[in-house]
């Protein structure tokens, strides 16, 4: 049977911590202080089994004020609410701040539980009534709502059946999907070492697991002693989950409330955020408003997860805005954050990622821009946008980023290998590819085109990969680690004439190869050489040497009807030659494997 979390939300003293007492039978308040005031200060855990035999953990969150901080916590990873208002009270101040800050999260699930109802059972209706338009504009607004009293037990088995059926319908994460583990408490155990707690929202956590620690005083990769969830030690735990995790490799006092324990190499740890402000309070009587983030101190508190981080905020527009949190996070687009200003009793804001990997603003006017292109994107990422803006990204950053894939493709974005790259980037490579080598066989007729790495240089491609699908895009051909355009090179130009009479001398005697001064009468030089090399018109050998391709065959017929083995002296009397045409024409059979030396002085036909 699938695991739930919930927590609870409402006003300081309006029964929080009796209602999850009453029940689980378990005390959620763990501190002396909490249970001689009578005052929840931290967050509270305790867990049941309701009637269907779903489990659910309750995450108990302090309504006081001054522990704002805590509630916030507590909230930030959870999926689902009991939104709690006391029936003799009604709503009140911390009520209106609860609710903001479900609003910011986007926490759309749960109930709205009307507690100490025995003191004020005529009073039910109309709480749930005062409820419902406070919460308007949040997704509890139309929540199941009921009136219950933890003294009496009244309304107990109502309540666990309403929450039975919210979280029937209430969406699961995937033990498939990376892990985020956003740390709530983190203490050491005698024997054990350190122990950290938090809501497994999605993924899963074994013994033996290596995980990432990103953490405000210690960051690195810390090994999974054991887990525990319910008080008891389990193989593996899955969402939705709390869990504890005994660490090995994390020093005591170095974790906190806030650090983070992740799938390896799968998070994108950030302290440089673009955002859209979502809402913000506008009062005890009615819902959420929509924020103003010029309206907003430049120095805030973001609260992201378990996380509550300095940050300085720069708005762009009355809707957008950056920003720089004091330590880096692993977030993701799509991540909700509270805004708070904890010198202010201002309403909380509440803000989503639309960028955790933004770009440096620098010129005049780069804000505004900024603001339109935010404007423009969604909570889920938008692919094309952010690969048009990198020219090309690959899949891993993509999904370490939380932007969603879609199937099919974008159009203007195409997959290559591991890459998704944008057609208007591969657009301007080819072209500026195409010009390159046209400019060098403008410069240089008998050029063998733009070396592979000159063009990489040239583009400044961020794939090497990419190369190969631009030269096709720019209709290139690659030949020897060159780029060239079709046809180019095909011919060798002024260089013909003296291609043609070489030919001609060779086929009277192919072994006759031409001396210095007859390449020079030719104006056959090194490059044009090096040409008709290419294109298959002579073969070069060392010392000068230059032959009509076919000149090997034609050697190999006449040395193998000699006596074998045979010396370099017979050879080259055999092929009509002198010594300084032979001897490298000999090591050139040997490298092919059709000669091979039978001594210092002696070679044979390999049969």
């Amino acid at each position: 049977m699938s695991s739930f979390v919930v927590a609870t939300a409402g006003h300081v003293d309006h029964g929080k911590s009796a209602l999850v007492r009453a029940l689980t039978g378990i005390e959620p308040d763990r501190w002396d202080e909490e249970k001689r005031r009578g005052l929840t200060i931290d967050l509270g855990f305790a867990w049941t089994t309701l009637p269907s035999g779903r489990e659910v953990s309750f995450v108990d969150v302090p309504g006081h004020e001054r522990f704002l901080g805590n509630m916030l916590a507590g909230l930030g990873p959870a999926p689902i609410v009991c939104f709690v208002v006391a029936a003799d009270e009604g709503w009140m101040p911390q009520s209106s701040d609860h609710r903001d800050a479900l609003a910011a999260l986007g926490i759309e699930r749960g109930l709205i539980v009307v507690t100490r109802a025995d003191l004020a059972p005529d009073r039910v209706p109309a709480v749930i009534a005062q409820a419902r338009r406070a919460l308007t504009g949040t997704g509890l607004a139309s929540a199941p709502a009921l009136g219950v009293s933890a003294l009496t037990g009244t309304g107990l088995d109502e309540l666990r059946t309403a929450l039975d059926a919210v979280l029937a319908e209430a969406p699961q994460g995937s033990p498939e999907d990376r892990v985020r583990l956003w740390i709530d408490r983190a203490f050491t155990v005698g024997g054990a070492g350190t122990v950290v707690t938090g809501t497994l929202t999605a993924g899963s956590v074994a013994a033996g697991d290596r995980l990432a620690l990103c953490g405000r005083d210690l960051s690195g990769t810390v090994d999974v002693r054991g887990v525990h969830s319910r008080s008891t030690p389990i193989e593996q735990a899955e969402p939705t989950a709390r869990i504890a995790v005994n660490l090995r490799g994390a020093q005591a006092g170095s974790v906190h409330r806030g650090d983070a324990l992740l799938t390896p190499d799968a998070w994108w740890e950030t302290d440089v955020v673009d955002v859209r402000g979502t809402s913000t309070g506008s009062g005890a009587g009615t819902g959420p408003g929509t924020v103003d983030l010029t309206g907003l101190a430049e120095h805030l508190t973001v609260h992201l997860g378990t996380a509550a981080v300095r940050a300085r905020l720069r708005p762009f527009d009355a809707r957008h805005g950056r920003l720089h949190l004091e330590h880096a996070l692993p977030l993701a687009v799509g991540d909700r954050a509270v805004l708070r200003d904890p010198g202010s009793e201002a309403p909380l804001a509440g803000a989503e990622l639309l960028d955790v990997d933004p770009p440096q603003l620098g010129r005049r006017g780069a804000g505004a821009r900024r603001a339109s292109a935010l404007a423009r994107m969604t909570a889920d990422g938008d692919l094309l946008t952010e690969v048009r803006r990198r020219d090309a990204m690959a899949d891993a950053h993509v999904r370490r980023l939380g932007i969603t894939v879609p199937d099919p493709l974008p159009s203007g974005v195409r997959a290559v290998d591991d890459l998704f790259v944008a057609d208007e980037a591969l657009a301007r490579w080819a072209a500026e590819l195409g010009r390159a080598v046209a400019a060098d066989s403008a410069r240089d007729p008998l050029s063998a085109g733009l070396p592979l790495g000159a063009a990489q240089d040239l583009l400044a491609l961020p794939d090497p990969r990419l190369l190969a699908v631009v030269a096709d895009r720019a209709g290139l051909t690659r030949d020897v680690g060159r780029l060239r355009a079709p046809g180019q090179a095909d011919g060798l130009g002024p260089a013909e004439a003296g291609i043609a009479a070489l030919e001609r001398r060779l086929r009277r005697d192919p072994f006759a190869a031409p001396e210095a001064d007859d390449l020079t009468g030719w104006r056959l030089g090194a490059r044009e050489l090096a040409a008709a090399a290419r294109l298959g018109r002579v073969l070069r050998l060392p010392d000068g040497v230059v032959l009509l391709p076919d000149a090997p065959a034609r050697a190999m017929r006449v040395l193998a009807g000699l006596d074998q083995p045979f010396t370099a002296s017979t050879a080259r009397q055999a092929l009509g030659t002198t010594r300084r045409v032979a001897i490298p024409l000999l090591e050139h059979l040997d490298s092919r494997g059709w000669t091979r030396r039978v001594d210092s002085g002696r070679r044979e036909v390999v049969r």
